[in-house]
């Protein structure tokens, strides 16, 4: 998405280019330790000490904690960080059974709304490596995209909301959805998503442009006019979207007094939200179907846009200068593949693209992983024509700290 026109101050952020070159640079890691044990967020007794998931968001160039009952909610305009944070069992080595918990194991996430700004997004990605500095380094680092998030990410979460709007942030300032408008018209739509690591669906609310086009026969809609709630159900939607439509427009209702009118399509009445929607009698075609894609692209589309094949590159400054070769790909990616002194990067088919630093790496190899891994996503775009590539969710794991989503990844 290209920065909108006349803009003065500092621009949107471009998901396809790279906002964080903060990470990975010559910043000394001793500096990053330093200025990470004076942040307030991260010493609140909590960071690294208890299990559990804490979310912040990007404000005025500041750390600031997302309250509890927020958890969950995100907004379009925003840059957010999340930790979460696991006991990590050891086994019993004679007998394999699960043993004790003997210390934290963290996944780290930086999340970029689709209207973040360049400040939020930047501020973001160091305040992360920051915070991995603060852990130990020993982090699971994920960079998240709103149209493509990981199933891990997705999996922290049975319901997400994401919606428009966001806080006054530095340079750039997104209109809040608590602003006075002359006319209400929000859309939005409710799907079911399976998040693959849990083997277990989250349910999405997520705004989107309040047409008649957005409409799809597989979800639940809300539209929400200011004076009258409408719920759109369609065709071929789900029990647990159904549900959770219902529960939306309770909270909803809790604030003002409004009517409320549940339609499903195949009733003729629901085409009177099509035509608050600016739609007419033909909207829908004749046989009166809507589709819309979905507005987060699954793990599964993802292998299906990309070539399909897990590919496995060394990262290495052994010769004196740093190479970047292919070692193996298909059915000869493992972890055997995997070097301790180099850094290697891990297309897992389009899902996710993989970074492992292993423990004897050079801090040069170290240092330029995450622009390694965006120079493989622009090469991809380029020369293989794969142009969403630059979707793509993007994880960086430690020798000896590997996630179980990693080692499942490298050991198919």
């Amino acid at each position: 998405m290209a920065p909108h026109d006349g803009l003065v101050h500092l621009k949107e952020y471009d998901i396809k280019d790279s906002n964080v070159e903060l990470i990975g640079t010559d910043l000394d890691h001793k500096v990053k330790y330093n200025s990470a044990a004076t942040e307030p967020a991260w010493n609140d007794g909590r960071v690294g000490i208890q299990p559990g998931l804490l979310i912040w968001h990007i404000e005025d160039f500041a750390v600031v904690p997302v309250p509890r009952e927020k958890y969950g909610y995100f907004f379009e305009g925003d840059s957010y960080i999340l930790l979460h944070s696991q006991k990590a069992t050891s086994r019993d080595p004679e007998n394999g059974e699960p043993g004790t918990a003997k210390k934290l194991i963290h996944d780290l996430f930086f999340w970029l709304g689709m209207h973040t700004s360049q400040d939020e997004a930047g501020v973001a990605a160091y305040k992360t490596v920051e915070l991995d500095e603060f852990l130990g380094g020993a982090a699971t680092q994920h960079r998240e995209i709103q149209a493509s998030p990981s199933d891990d990410f997705l999996a922290l979460f049975p319901r997400l909301t994401i919606r428009r709007g966001g806080v006054a942030s530095g340079f750039h300032h997104v209109e809040s959805d608590a602003a006075p408008k002359a006319e209400i018209t929000t859309l939005l739509r409710i799907f079911k998503h399976h998040a693959a690591p849990r083997g277990r669906d989250s349910v999405l609310v997520y705004e989107v442009d309040p047409t008649w086009r957005s409409l799809d026969e597989n979800d639940v809609f809300i539209l929400d006019k200011g004076d009258k709630i409408w719920v759109w159900q369609g065709r071929a939607c789900s029990p647990m979207e159904k549900a959770k439509a219902a529960q939306v427009v309770h909270d909803m209702t809790l604030a003002k007094h409004v009517d409320v009118e549940v339609v499903a399509q195949t009733e003729s009445r629901s085409r009177a939200v099509a035509r608050e929607l600016g739609g007419d009698v033909d909207s829908g075609g004749e046989e009166g179907e809507f589709h819309a894609a979905r507005p987060i692209r699954a793990s599964a589309a993802r292998a299906d846009e990309g070539e399909g094949v897990r590919k496995l590159f060394r990262l290495s400054d052994a010769s004196g200068e740093l190479a970047f070769d292919l070692v193996g790909e298909g059915e000869s990616v493992s972890d055997e593949n995997l070097d301790g002194n180099d850094v290697f990067l891990l297309d897992d088919a389009g899902r996710v693209i993989w970074v492992w630093e292993g423990r004897g790496a050079s801090r040069a190899e170290k240092a330029i992983w995450l622009k390694v891994a965006q120079a493989y996503v622009k090469r991809l775009q380029s020369e293989d024509g794969n142009s969403e590539a630059y979707l793509t969710p993007i994880a960086r794991v430690r020798e000896g700290s590997e996630s179980a989503a990693f080692l499942k990844a490298i050991r198919v």
